[in-house]
């Protein structure tokens, strides 16, 4: 979720569930030591429970890595282990580790001596020719014996050349049994599927067989399909928000992020997806991307993309980024 699960984003999943932990983009430690921290990892408070994943290879550099994350106050650090880019791959970080089990399983040891916090590993359940099974037990054993409890399994394959990051979403099979059978013979370890799941329905079959799951382009592509989850999964009674709540629980944010300076479509982009399915949806996207990149734009911008998706919605006077008033100008036609 490189470029996608920024911080804007995050605070907006943030306001569809309350429970679910989110994960930031892949941070590299190299960035983390030596870039800037405040901009890298600076995240809202409402984010909690927030992991940091890291990309890397050196065991010391994660391991301070890793306690930076603790001063900043992540509730997990994650390595991943599953990126299959030539970027990545230059960096000798990514899915291209599964082929060096004991070199993890040293950056295991030493993220768990310099912390507290939970350390887990994102990873896929194989790469290139080395994708049987057996390949796969003697990776995580290896990893598990390193101290990592606990395993994000993305049930896939990659092919490290070939095959563009996304090809490779979408090319090699979903394997979710693997998944299963791998939780049955390390029942004492923490493993959560990833990849493939785009419905609650089937996220409940999953729960059935392994401890967790992890969501990704499904709930950025439709975000709304978090909103049920805290009710139908963490026992919660809170009433489920409309979209329209949860768009006037964002309004405050985006207002302040924009007297700071933020543009206003370094938050929109985030918010396409959430009238998918909807009447209007379509105009709706348009809208935030015809206008919300401009400068200047304001929250009269977003007002007036709403009301594709709610035709009796009137203008409403909001403070924009400069603290003058301003309201949106003309009713849009709805489509």
């Amino acid at each position: 979720m490189l470029d996608w699960t920024d911080r804007h984003c995050r605070y907006f999943l943030r306001l569809l569930t309350r429970h679910t932990r989110l994960y930031t983009e892949m941070v590299t430690t190299g960035a983390v030591l030596r870039g800037d921290r405040e901009r890298l990892l600076a995240y809202h408070p409402a984010e909690h429970p927030l992991a940091l994943q890291l990309g890397g290879s050196d065991p010391d550099e994660l391991a301070r890595s890793a306690r930076v994350a603790a001063e900043f106050g992540y509730d997990e650090v994650n390595l991943n282990i599953g990126c299959p880019s030539d970027r990545v791959q230059s960096g000798r970080f990514g899915a291209c580790l599964m082929a060096e089990p004991d070199l993890v399983a040293r950056c295991m040891t030493a993220m768990r001596a310099a912390v507290d916090l939970p350390v887990t590993v994102k990873t896929r359940i194989g790469i290139d020719d080395r994708d049987s099974y057996p390949d796969l037990v003697d990776f995580v054993a290896r990893v598990a014996n390193g101290g990592c409890e606990a395993f994000i399994i993305h049930a896939r394959k990659a092919w490290l050349s070939g095959l563009s990051p996304r090809e490779n979403r979408e090319i090699p099979p979903l394997r979710h049994e693997v998944v299963y059978r791998l939780k049955q013979d390390f029942p004492a370890l923490t493993i959560i599927l990833n990849g493939g799941l785009i419905d609650l329905d089937q996220v409940a079959e999953a729960l059935r067989q392994v401890d967790g799951v992890m969501i990704g382009r499904a709930a950025y592509e439709n975000p709304y399909l978090l909103a049920e989850i805290d009710r139908r999964f963490f026992a919660s009674t809170a009433p489920q928000k409309t979209r329209m709540q949860i768009i006037e629980d964002f309004f405050p944010y985006a207002e302040a992020e924009l007297q700071m300076g933020t543009p206003l479509q370094a938050m929109t982009r985030h918010l396409l997806g959430l009238f998918h399915g909807v009447p209007g949806a379509r105009a709706w996207r348009r809208h935030l991307s015809e206008h919300a990149h401009r400068r200047g734009a304001g929250l009269d911008v977003l007002e007036a993309a709403l009301r594709h998706v709610d035709p009796s919605r009137t203008p409403e006077v909001r403070g924009d980024h400069d603290g003058r008033s301003c309201a949106a100008k003309q009713p849009a036609a709805t489509r």
